[in-house]
């Protein structure tokens, strides 16, 4: 077993392989840019090297500074986690030629998989059915408009290196793909350092199935079974779980046994992925192998009880595999917590973690995550804060337990998804388990504008800021009243309501319903249960109002006597200031190209500016035409969230 290894990544998945490596004993030396210097992995590290300065191209992705880092540490082994430079064959020999051992697949079986073009040829050659596209990597526009000639429309045209989504794009028409032909190459040279892309059919209302598979080098390859990774936005997956609702044992273990013939074809060793594309009827179709951990591993661990990590770490310093079958207990579902705002169009969100407070940790649920409160969340690298993991009995169980898991994480300081998380939790196809890699777009096709406040929603929330308005006037000698209006999402709603003994007596209308709990000043969440239900909300303070947060709704509250709040109905409101004639930056980010010049006439829907932020690219649209006046910004600058880009004159 080896006594050092060094993680070359970052984040969350540094934390955890770190936690591992712990637990066997074996000493650990972080890398880190000049952002992460204080990031909590360095700190969890038992040392720590500066690759160089935030730029990832000058960072996590430079290997010549990453196997210095291995050398000065004297690391006897690299895990490379997952994203930068996993899936990179030069880095693998990199890290052999500097003496140390891959924590993961041979250089070729990495190159092999890692070039989606090749990996579909493999396939082939081994039996397993592929999706139909290009078989070479297409050059340029033309190329992908004759390309799809043979294919037919929708295609979806993505990177040959890397994955986790990035530079994928759908095209429908030949405008479309000519625009998402560009966009998809500039996205993977900054992701991945190759712009090299493919093209092949995309299949309307799929589903993403996987096989984890795990395999030494004596020859055993061990099937792990699936996960369903169908909850996709911009094919960024946002919900995992293993197994999969889709699945039955036959379509289950021909899948495995593809997906174990494609790893031995190509002299796998360690930890891997083989996806799957399936329809509604389960036929599927090979998509791409990747040759690393993935995000979502750990709902695997918690169905199988194996430690992912600790296997590669076995494999990589010579263990074998037993090969007896892997036995699956009960149901796991992951959410993935990232800084942005589902309400302004999922715009990315950076900023320092005032509050980071998951939910209490239990045998049943499971937090991987990078920051601590404190931690700032920048725009060099991805979004994710956290993966929220937990697991129950059965489906219902850890939908449940999700919900609940969700509802009690209290983030303040940036925007983020939870509440949106919250609402697919809720949502009803979802419970029935009848998904799609559309699930989002069909369910919110207008974008995401908060889950609905129904009445058991609006029950919970309203006796909460009661509660906590209560709670807080105890504080003082005279008595409260106990008629109210409390301001809740646009609404009035009267009630009446009483402190007890161990919580609140409210009554709405002709309806009455005990709440028992306690709030504390300062406390971020109430726990406690509403009509003997149990119920978590958030609770964020403001002055005499507040900001609550439950089940996917989060609103502005204000308890008010039935006097102020007829006052307060006839105050005049505050005009807002007229912006139609200025384009901001929704986001902060980093300027890539400026499409337009002053003086230029531009038409609706016309490409004005491409802001890359956390390895993104975003196109920002004009929205009806006019002409340009003047230009703010230029390519290659850093631009702050609402600052002016460009006015324009209708």
């Amino acid at each position: 077993m080896f006594t050092k290894i060094l993680i070359a990544n970052r984040g969350e998945i540094a934390c955890r392989v770190i936690r591992t490596c712990r637990r066997l004993g074996i000493a650990t030396a972080a890398v880190h840019s000049d952002a992460d210097a204080d990031a909590l992995h360095v700190k969890m590290a038992d040392e720590s090297h500066r690759l160089g300065p935030a730029a990832p191209a000058e960072s996590y992705l430079a290997i010549e500074r990453v196997v210095e880092a291995v050398r000065a540490s004297g690391a006897e082994a690299v895990h490379p986690g997952f994203g930068f430079l996993a899936e990179n064959a030069a880095f693998v020999e990199a890290v052999e030629a500097a003496g140390a051992v891959f924590i993961g697949p041979p250089a070729r079986a990495v190159a092999a998989m890692g070039d989606k073009i090749e990996s579909k040829r493999l396939a082939r050659a081994a039996g397993v059915s592929v999706v139909p596209g290009t078989a070479e990597a297409v050059g340029d526009a033309a190329g992908a408009l004759e390309a799809v000639c043979g294919i037919g429309y929708p295609v979806i045209i993505k990177p040959a290196a890397g994955g986790g989504g990035k530079g994928m794009r759908v095209a429908r028409s030949d405008g479309e793909l000519v625009d998402g032909f560009r966009a998809s190459r500039s996205e993977a040279a900054t992701s991945f350092g190759d712009s090299t892309v493919f093209i092949e059919r995309f299949i309307e209302n799929p589903r993403h199935i996987e096989i984890q598979l795990l395999a030494d080098n004596h020859g055993n390859v061990l099937s792990l079974g699936e996960r369903e990774c169908s909850i996709q936005r911009r094919h960024q997956k946002v919900i995992e779980e293993a197994p999969s609702p889709l699945m039955d044992a036959a379509t289950r273990e021909s899948m495995g046994r593809e997906a174990a013939a494609l790893a031995r074809a190509v002299n796998y060793r360690s930890a891997g992925t083989v996806e799957f594309v399936a329809d509604q009827e389960r036929n599927f179709y090979f998509l791409e192998m990747n040759t690393r951990l993935q995000v979502e591993h750990p709902v695997t661990e918690f169905v199988t009880g194996l430690d992912l990590v600790e296997q590669m770490i076995r494999i990589a310093a010579g263990g074998k595999l037993d090969p007896g079958d892997v036995a699956v207990d009960g149901w796991s579902i992951e959410a993935r917590i990232y800084a942005e705002d589902p309400l302004r169009g999922f715009l990315p969100s950076i900023g320092r973690l005032r509050t980071y407070r998951p939910p209490p940790p239990s045998p049943a649920i499971r937090i991987d995550s990078g920051v601590e409160e404190g931690s700032e969340v920048t725009m060099f690298y991805d979004p994710m804060i956290a993966k929220l993991v937990v697991h129950g009995p059965d489906r219902g169980a850890a939908v449940a337990a999700m919900r609940q898991s969700l509802d009690g994480f209290a983030i303040r300081g940036v925007a983020h998804n939870i509440g949106f998380l919250a609402a697919i939790m809720r949502n009803p196809r979802f419970a029935r388990g009848e998904l799609s890699t559309a699930f989002i777009e069909e369910t919110w096709p207008d974008g995401f504008a908060g889950a609905d406040l129904g009445p058991r929603e609006e029950t919970v929330l309203a006796g909460t800021a009661l509660l906590v308005h209560l709670t807080q006037l105890a504080r003082h000698p005279l008595p409260p009243a106990r008629d109210w209006v409390v301001a809740l999402d646009g609404r009035q709603i009267e009630a009446r309501a009483r402190l007890t003994a161990d919580g609140l007596d409210l009554e709405i209308g002709q309806s009455h319903t005990a709440i028992k709990g306690s709030w504390r000043p300062g406390e971020t969440v109430f726990r406690g249960t509403v009509a003997d239900e149990e119920a978590i909300v958030q609770v964020e303070r403001q002055g005499t109002r507040m900001h609550l947060t439950h089940a996917g709704v989060t609103t502005p509250a204000r308890v008010l006597t039935r006097t102020a709040a007829t006052l307060l109905a006839r105050m005049p409101q505050k005009p807002r200031a007229d912006l139609s004639h200025r384009v901001l930056s929704p986001m902060p980010g980093r300027i890539v190209a400026v499409q337009v010049v002053e003086g230029e006439p531009v038409e609706a829907g016309q490409t004005l500016v491409i802001i890359d932020a956390m390895k993104m690219e975003n196109a920002l649209k004009a929205e009806r035409p006019g002409t340009i006046a003047s230009i703010h910004v230029a390519p290659g600058d850093s631009v702050s969230a609402d600052q002016p880009l460009l006015d324009f004159e209708t």
